[in-house]
């Protein structure tokens, strides 16, 4: 929760949630896993934006994407400028209200920015888990973030919203936790990845197996990092997440220098850009967890368990869905998002969805387009306005037992 004592910091934008402390929720019951594996204990990072109401009916839960996070929105000290990766769309007033909305955004198990994952230590062996950590899927984040929704004390989201990955951890909350889930929003997401996709992960995944300092995953006993495959993974990925008509804007042909070099050191603007995106990539993501989160990515597919039916495995939710996508989106292009909505429609599911006109294909989820933006904003208020939650409801009481 921010503190409120220290939320004036310099060049404080007026719409941010302000300084944020991120809180750590552990869980000793051991958690059975999809691979038939289990955790025996483990540990979620969260950061909550925002007050729980008396009715406790306003709690919104956000869902992350592969590489990304607890830190949603707001700032971790007076001299961090650079806010959470989601707060072009939380905070007040913006279409995720903390005026209105308690707001919970979480590490997913398995990840490596505090939850427990391979770079924690196996309470069994007293050694980093490492390439021992069990294989996740998205109904095993699905599951735990329910526990973590337990112990906050939300029985129902007024909300479940997610881009990409976190999209597809949304379906599964509808699915699994029908009952808990009050509307869904998906955004630039697929029920499941095409050959083509799985194919940009296993690329991603080799480029690090093969790097010379992994050492079958046990590189941290080694005291290094397998940087070079998690900067060719970085940079394979970030291809995708970018349009043609995004890096051409962006980069063009242009050059570094006013001369052809003839070798094979970075001669073009976006070489430097995809270099340098590796390069800070590669220290601050941890390997074993990359290969991880795109294996979760590859193995969801609801429709696999019904025949490939979709609507079937759909058939569960009660809830209205927002489905969002972007024309120039080609990692997960409208069609998918099409082949998502015409399944709800035949479960008899109410469903809105939009195709954006962007130009910055993948990412375009991550920023504020503006009609992107109204169209998200008309979904929440549309929810607050259902749901009767007024932005002066704040119990104090219920804030505090959130913590």
């Amino acid at each position: 929760m921010p503190d409120s004592d220290t939320l004036a910091f310099v060049d404080r934008p007026a719409d941010s949630v302000g300084l944020v402390t991120p809180h750590i929720a552990k869980f000793d019951t051991p958690l059975p896993l999809a691979c038939g594996k289990v955790l025996p204990e483990y540990e979620l990072i969260y950061e909550t934006y925002g007050t729980l109401n008396a009715a406790r009916n306003n709690a919104v839960l956000i869902c992350h994407a592969l590489s990304g996070h607890h830190h949603a929105a707001g700032y971790h000290g007076s001299e961090d400028r650079k806010p959470g990766w989601w707060d072009a769309h939380i905070g007040p007033g913006k279409s995720i209200d903390t005026n209105r909305f308690f707001v919970v955004s979480l590490n997913n198990l398995g990840g490596c920015h505090g939850s427990t994952g391979p770079v924690s230590h196996n309470p069994e062996t007293g050694r980093q888990w490492g390439p021992d950590f069990p294989m996740v899927t998205v109904s095993d984040w699905v599951v735990s973030q329910a526990r973590l929704a337990d112990q906050l004390g939300i029985e129902r989201w007024a909300a479940a919203v997610g881009g990409s990955l976190g999209g597809m951890q949304v379906l599964q909350w509808t699915m699994t936790y029908p009952e808990r889930v009050a509307n869904a929003v998906v955004i630039a997401a697929t029920p499941r990845l095409s050959a083509q996709n799985i194919a940009f992960n296993e690329v991603a995944r080799q480029a690090i197996r093969s790097d010379p300092e992994f050492f079958g995953g046990w590189y941290a006993e080694h005291d290094t990092v397998p940087k070079r495959g998690l900067k060719l993974a970085r940079m394979v990925g970030h291809i995708t997440y970018l349009s043609e008509d995004a890096m051409g804007s962006k980069f063009g042909r242009d050059l570094r220098s006013t001369d052809l070099n003839f070798g094979f050191d970075v001669e073009f603007q976006v070489e430097s850009y995809l270099r340098y995106q590796g390069d800070m990539f590669s220290t601050a993501f941890d390997a074993n967890t990359y290969l991880l989160m795109t294996k979760a990515l590859d193995y969801f597919d609801p429709s696999a368990a019904q025949s490939s039916d979709l609507a079937s495995a759909l058939a569960p939710a009660q809830c209205p869905f927002l489905v969002v996508s972007f024309t120039t989106d080609w990692r997960f292009p409208p069609a998918r998002s099409r082949e998502l909505v015409d399944a709800l429609t035949r479960a008899g599911k109410a469903v809105s969805y939009a195709n954006i006109d962007s130009p910055h294909g993948h990412d375009a989820f991550l920023l504020p387009e503006p009609r992107y933006h109204a169209l998200f904003n008309a979904f929440m208020t549309r929810i607050a306005r259902e749901l009767n939650i007024d932005e002066m409801a704040i119990d104090e009481t219920a804030r505090e037992e959130t913590l």
